[in-house]
């Protein structure tokens, strides 16, 4: 009877925000349920309240400045009765917490605390909800590891966060997240991070824990392909408001809302390709005091919309017969990057080398995209690094058009530079947070003595702005003072500012929205055909790299193991570690 019951009933949430001057509803009067056994999916764009959803029902909402106004929250226990989550006093709220409904954040690095051993911090939770010995508790936390199949759990018992990966830091918050027995799980985009191999891995352990333990589960993420393999039921948010609710089916196969379509269409398909993807923007305007009207795309079924946008097999082959025809812009011939290994102490001896790029070859035609895609740790930024000299190569050549870049000087160099830039992955990190967006842009433009006053690199750097679709007043702007989206606009603004002919793009959508990554690469699509530009384009998501590149070279170990034609690589992959690759891609799951 409890199998399909009702666990958690939200009913005309509001949370909202105060700052000094207004009053920010960050969530409007949603409601919904979560059922014992199965999975909401909660989906939107950054600013669409779905975390501080997940926040109020766990009630860490900080205050100030923020604050639940109305509502309710019933959570709904094994014996039939109902307690109002928000009306608890604190310290009974925080019996809730943990033990009752439990929560996976965003990012374990800093969700774990770095000076406790992770063992440790899984018996912190089952003594305090347990109230058992310590003795008790290790035997727990050590089982919990093994069931969410930490390699060695008897060791991760005794090691530090920052010396897991990734993927195993992940492992480590779930396992504090079960280690009481929750009836409701909330996870909050648990593998935005992540691979996409060891993503898949997460996913498959979310979903066989989720049946051993029959729990409800809340699974926040921007990713629709996450929510599609993942999810029974999904609410989609927008600006705080529930836009369109209805099963993973129905909203996959007819979805009403303009917000909804526009969100499925923008992502990379991996069967097709496409001139450019579609955007939210295309189905929907939305007026200044919030009023969504549809356009006449968002009439249009969905595979409507992409066949329109389908280039052909033989539009395709004709275009890599042409760009393979002439002399290749870059040739990089038995590269290698080997980082030393040394032993303990000041005077360390070198007892091994870490050959984090070992002994690759390709080139690159003008005009062309060459996507280097791969697991974390693969080598391919360090690749990217070592092309630019950023990282000094341990052995091999690199030649830029006709010139060996490991020979040059410094001063040749750094002229030689203006002709290839790179966009990193964090746009916000690698912009100076004390300089505004005209001042970053001018110092490279002064670096490298372009034009000959301040007035026309102004107006020049206006010129930047609109190319990558910001307005001249953001000049003045600061980075914090911008989206995600933006900033990264910003940076490839700077990187164009030299007029370069080639570009290295290191995971540079890989942390944006899908429907600002839509934006993001429909932008370097075009100035790639605007500007005759050359990309190498690192990414870790297969479907983002088939759509930009002409060419995909997978990397693993620090080897290219296959290279080929985008669409070669995904119809018929020749590797074992392709294959896992491709078939890791979320949103592969079919209703029939």
């Amino acid at each position: 009877m409890l199998m399909n019951s009702t666990l958690l009933e939200v009913k005309d949430l509001v949370t909202e925000f105060r700052s000094e001057d207004r009053v920010h509803q960050a969530v409007r009067s949603i409601s919904f349920t979560v059922n014992r056994g199965k999975t909401l999916g909660i989906v939107g764009e950054s600013g669409s309240g779905k975390s501080v959803t997940s926040l109020s029902v766990m009630r860490l909402i900080p205050n100030p400045p923020g604050r639940i106004a109305s509502g309710s929250i019933l959570f709904h226990e094994d014996d039939g009765s109902t307690t109002e989550l928000l009306t608890l006093p604190e310290e009974t709220m925080r019996t809730y917490r943990g033990n009752r409904i439990s929560m996976i954040f965003q990012e374990p690095m800093t969700s774990l605390n770095p000076v406790f051993k992770c063992g440790d911090q899984i018996m912190e939770a089952i003594m305090l909800h347990e109230k058992v010995n310590k003795e008790v508790a290790r035997d727990r936390a050590l089982q919990l590891m093994k069931e969410v199949q930490l390699p060695r759990p008897e060791a991760m018992m005794d090691q530090y966060p920052h010396q897991l990966s990734g993927g195993q830091k992940q492992r480590v918050m779930i396992a504090m997240a079960m280690s009481c027995n929750p009836a409701l799980l909330i996870a909050d985009e648990p593998t935005t991070a992540l691979d996409v191999t060891v993503q898949a891995t997460i996913l498959d352990l979310m979903n066989d824990l989720q049946k051993k333990h029959n729990m409800g589960m809340m699974f926040i993420t921007h990713d629709l392909g996450v929510i599609k393999d993942i999810a029974d039921d999904i609410i989609v948010m927008y600006k705080g408001k529930i836009v369109e609710q209805g099963s993973v089916q129905e909203i996959f196969e007819n979805p009403q809302h303009p917000y909804t379509k526009g969100l499925l269409a923008c992502r990379p398909r991996m069967d097709k390709k496409l001139h450019i993807l579609p955007t939210v923007r295309d189905f929907m305007d939305e007026t200044p005091d919030g009023i969504i009207t549809p356009k006449a795309l968002a009439q249009e079924s969905i595979d409507n919309v992409i066949e329109s946008n389908v280039i052909s097999r033989d539009a395709i082959k004709k275009r890599n017969e042409e760009l393979s025809a002439q002399t290749p812009i870059l040739s990089v011939n038995n590269l290698q990057v080997h980082f030393p290994i040394r032993s303990g102490g000041v005077f360390g001896q070198t007892k091994g080398f870490v050959k984090a790029v070992d002994d690759i070859s390709f080139d690159v035609y003008p005009g062309e995209t060459l996507g280097l895609v791969g697991e974390s740790g693969c080598g391919k930024t360090t690749t990217g690094r070592a092309i630019l000299r950023l990282v000094e190569p341990t052995g091999g050549t690199v030649e830029f058009d006709g010139k060996d870049i490991r020979s040059l000087s410094k001063s040749a160099l750094k002229t030689l530079r203006k002709d290839f830039q790179i966009i990193f992955q964090d746009p916000y990190s690698s912009l100076n947070p004390r300089l505004s967006v005209g001042s970053a842009i001018m110092e490279v433009l002064k670096v490298h003595n372009v034009m000959d006053n301040d007035k026309q690199r102004r107006e020049y750097i206006h010129y930047l702005l609109d190319k990558v679709n910001l307005e001249p007043h953001h000049y003045g702007n600061y980075p914090h003072e911008f989206s995600g989206g933006q900033r990264q606009r910003i940076c490839i603004a700077r990187a164009l500012a030299l007029k370069p002919s080639f570009l290295i793009c290191d995971e540079s959508v890989s942390a944006l929205d899908v429907s600002v990554q839509a934006q993001v690469l429909n932008l370097l699509v075009n100035l790639r055909e605007e500007f005759t530009l050359t990309y190498i384009f690192i990414s870790h998501d297969l479907s983002v790299v088939k759509f930009i590149s002409d060419r995909i070279a997978v990397m693993n170990a620090g080897k290219i193991i296959e290279l080929g034609s985008a669409q070669e690589i995904y119809e018929s992959p020749k590797n074992d570690y392709t294959r896992r690759l491709i078939e890791s891609i979320p949103g592969t799951r079919s209703f029939s």
